[in-house]
């Protein structure tokens, strides 16, 4: 009773663990890695050793050109579960992470830090569209002479002569 017992709580435990996996890639090597993350946000790496898993103990931190530090993996209770976080760089992209593992392997995942990534600094720049020359700024109009009115002496005083 006690075997049977002790089996639907591994099973019932492994199906919690999948269950309440985060969104995140994964791969052969039985690691998650958060997939998604804005620039200057929290990655998550969790590797799973126990309970049948193909995964092999990380023998060193779990490093990418995306991670302002190496995640350094500790253990997170039992079933051989270990984990850690870092923070993610602000430059958008995408990212490869791995870590040592004891057997010789190094299990590598995909990232993405969102935003639009800077322009490629090896490719030239496109020459601006050709725009018109200036034209001339118009030279000031002349002002205008003013009138000035003939009095009663130029033009008499209108009676006759």
């Amino acid at each position: 009773m006690v075997k049977k017992t002790l089996i639907g709580l591994m099973a019932a435990s492994a199906a919690t663990l999948a269950l309440s996996a985060p969104a995140s890639a994964a791969d052969e090597g039985g690691w998650s890695l958060t997939s998604k993350v804005e620039p200057g946000g929290r990655i998550n790496a969790d590797v799973y050793t126990g309970l049948g898993h193909s995964a092999c103990t990380p023998t060193g931190p779990v490093t990418s050109a995306g991670f302002t530090a190496p995640i350094k993996m500790v253990g997170m209770g039992n079933w051989g579960h270990m984990g850690g976080s870092t923070t993610a760089i602000k430059r958008p992209g995408k990212y490869t992470a791995s870590y040592p593992c004891s057997d010789g392997r190094s299990p590598t995942l995909t990232f993405t830090i969102l935003g639009t990534p800077p322009p490629d600094p090896t490719t030239k720049p496109k020459p601006p569209a050709t725009q018109p020359k200036p034209s001339k700024p118009a030279k000031p109009a002349k002002p205008q002479v003013a009138a000035k009115p003939a009095g009663a002496p130029q033009t008499g005083d209108g009676s006759l002569s």
